[in-house]
C-alpha cells in the first residue's frame, strides 16, 4: 500500500471506450460482426444501413402537419408529424444550418451515415425561462407496399432523418418521441439543455414486426442541466436504440431509464454511452426487459467513463433481465472505466434469470391460480419503471402494451412441463430477488443465477 500511495502518474490514462469519432462515413470500415461494436448485432437483417447500398431517402420531419418522403424503390415513405406544445418553436433546416450536428460526433458508420444522408432537419427549441404547458409530440410513422413478416422488407429501402431539440437556459419541456409503421431508418437526435435546463423524452419503439430501426440519441448537458430518457422498445424486427450523454458544466444530472419486451424472433438492442468528463456530475441508469418465444434475443451495453478531471463523479448503472421461456438469448454488458479516485460514487450491476418460484409461492399460498400468479410478478418488475414515465397517457399505454405481451405469452409448453396446472411450488431458500426495487445505494450485490436456456455473458469490464 506504501508503495501504491508512493507512485507518481506519468502519463495521462487513456480510454478504451468509444475512441473513433468521425463526421466521415469513409472513417468507418464496413463492419463484419467481428468488431467489439458490432458482434451483437445481426447484420445480415439491416437491409444495407450498415454500408453504402441501397437506395437512400432522407425523413426530415415536418414542422406541423405531416411530411411524405417517398423512396423510389420499392414504393414506400416515412410520414412525420409534429403536435408541439404552444410555447415550443418548431423549424424546417437545411443541412447547412449551424445549429446541427454541435452536440455530437458520430461514433459508428450508421450515425455518420444517417448524417450525411438526410437533407432537412426538424429544429425544437424552448426558450428561455419557459415552462411548456403540455407534452410537445413527434411522431414518426413508416408505410411501405407490400408489407408482411419480419422478413418482409426489402433492401434499398433506407430512409435517413436528423432531430435537434434545443432547450435554452432555466427551460423546461417534455418530448414524446413515438415511432411506429414499418420503415428501415436511421436517424440521429440531438438533445441540447442549457443552463439550469430540464427536458424529459420520452422514445416509443412501437414499430410493425418487419420493421428496422437504428437510432442515436446525443444529449448535451450544461451547468445544472438536467435530462431524463426512457426508452420504451416493443416493437420492430431489429432495434438498435444508442442513447449518450455528455456534460458541458459541473451540476450536470442524466437518468437514463429503459423498458423491453423482446418476442420470437425480435432483436432489441440497447447501446449506453455516459461520458463524465466533467467535475460534480450525476448520471443513473436502470433498464429492464423480457425476454419470451425462440430466438428472442436482448443486448444491453451500458459504458460508463469518468474522466481524470471528473471529479465528484456519481453514477450507478444496472440491467435486469426477466427470461420467460426457453429458446432466448440475453447479452449484457456493463461497462465502468474510471480515470480518477476522486469520484462520490461509481457502481453497476446486472442479472438475468427466470421467475423465482418463492415469489409464485406467496401469491399461489393465498389462493391466486398460477397464470394469474406470474402476470403479477411480472406486471411488479415492470411497474416502477412505468410509473415513472413522466407523461400520464403513456403510462397506461405501455402497462397495456406489456399485459397483451402476457396475455399472448407463449410459454405454456414451458411452464407445463416445468409443473402441473394449480399445483403449488414449494417454498425455495433464495436470498436476493430479481423482481425487488430497492434502490442501488441499498442494494449492491445482485446473485442471480442465469436461466440455463438463456446465453448470459457478463464480460464488462471493472476498475
Amino acid at each position: 500500500m506504501a508503495g501504491i500511495q508512493g507512485a507518481v502518474e506519468t502519463a495521462v490514462p487513456s480510454s478504451r471506450l468509444h475512441g473513433r469519432e468521425s463526421y466521415d462515413v469513409a472513417d468507418f470500415p464496413v463492419p463484419n460482426g467481428r468488431e467489439e461494436e458490432w458482434r451483437f448485432t445481426p447484420l445480415r437483417r439491416l437491409h444495407g444501413l450498415h454500408t453504402e447500398g441501397g437506395a437512400a431517402s432522407s425523413a426530415g420531419l415536418s414542422a406541423g402537419a405531416e411530411s411524405a418522403f417517398t423512396n423510389a424503390s420499392p414504393p414506400g415513405k416515412v410520414i412525420a408529424e409534429a403536435d408541439a406544445a404552444p410555447e415550443v418553436r418548431v423549424e424546417v433546416a437545411g443541412r447547412d444550418d449551424p445549429r446541427i450536428g454541435r452536440a455530437f460526433v458520430p461514433a459508428d458508420r450508421v450515425s455518420a451515415r444517417a448524417y450525411n444522408s438526410f437533407s432537412q432537419a426538424t429544429i425544437l427549441t424552448v426558450p428561455k425561462d419557459t415552462v411548456t404547458s403540455r407534452p410537445t409530440v413527434l411522431s414518426v410513422h413508416g408505410e411501405r407496399s407490400g408489407q408482411g413478416e419480419r422478413s418482409g422488407v426489402r433492401a434499398g429501402a433506407a430512409a435517413f432523418g436528423h432531430l435537434l431539440v434545443e432547450v435554452e437556459p432555466f427551460a423546461e419541456a417534455v418530448l414524446v418521441l413515438d415511432h411506429s409503421g414499418s420503415a428501415v431508418y436511421a436517424d440521429n437526435v440531438e438533445f441540447v439543455v442549457r443552463e439550469g435546463g430540464s427536458l424529459s423524452v420520452v422514445s416509443v419503439q412501437g414499430w410493425a414486426d418487419d420493421a428496422v430501426h437504428l437510432s442515436h440519441h446525443h444529449a448535451q448537458l450544461g451547468k445544472d442541466a438536467r435530462i431524463k430518457h426512457t426508452a420504451v422498445t416493443l416493437g420492430g424486427n431489429v432495434v438498435r436504440l444508442a442513447p449518450s450523454v455528455r456534460y458541458t458544466g459541473p451540476g450536470g444530472d442524466a437518468e437514463l431509464l429503459g423498458l423491453y419486451f423482446t418476442d420470437e424472433g425480435q432483436h432489441l438492442e440497447h447501446r449506453l454511452f455516459v461520458d463524465h468528463a466533467v467535475r460534480d456530475c450525476r448520471s443513473r441508469v436502470e433498464y429492464k426487459g423480457a425476454l419470451q418465444g425462440e430466438g428472442a434475443h436482448a443486448v444491453w451495453i451500458g459504458d460508463v467513463i469518468i474522466r481524470a478531471e471528473a471529479t465528484g463523479t456519481d453514477t450507478y448503472e444496472y440491467n435486469r433481465n426477466l427470461v420467460l421461456t426457453d429458446g432466448t438469448r440475453v447479452d449484457s454488458v456493463p461497462n465502468l472505466e474510471i480515470l480518477t479516485g476522486e469520484v462520490a460514487g461509481a457502481g453497476h450491476a446486472s442479472a438475468s434469470g427466470r421467475l423465482e418460484d418463492h415469489h409464485l409461492f406467496y401469491l399461489m399460498a393465498r389462493g391466486i391460480p398460477y397464470k394469474d400468479a406470474r402476470r403479477l410478478v411480472i406486471r411488479g418488475f415492470f411497474g416502477q419503471l412505468i410509473e415513472r414515465i413522466d407523461v400520464p397517457s403513456l403510462r397506461t399505454r405501455v402497462a397495456a402494451a406489456v399485459e397483451a405481451e402476457l396475455v399472448h405469452s407463449v410459454d405454456e409448453k414451458w411452464t407445463d412441463q416445468k409443473r402441473p396446472s394449480g399445483e403449488i411450488p414449494q417454498a425455495p431458500h433464495v436470498q436476493g430477488s430479481l423482481e425487488s426495487d430497492s434502490s442501488p445505494e441499498m442494494r449492491r450485490s445482485h446473485d442471480i443465477q442465469a436461466a440455463p436456456a438463456t446465453q448470459y455473458r457478463p464480460e464488462g469490464r471493472r476498475s
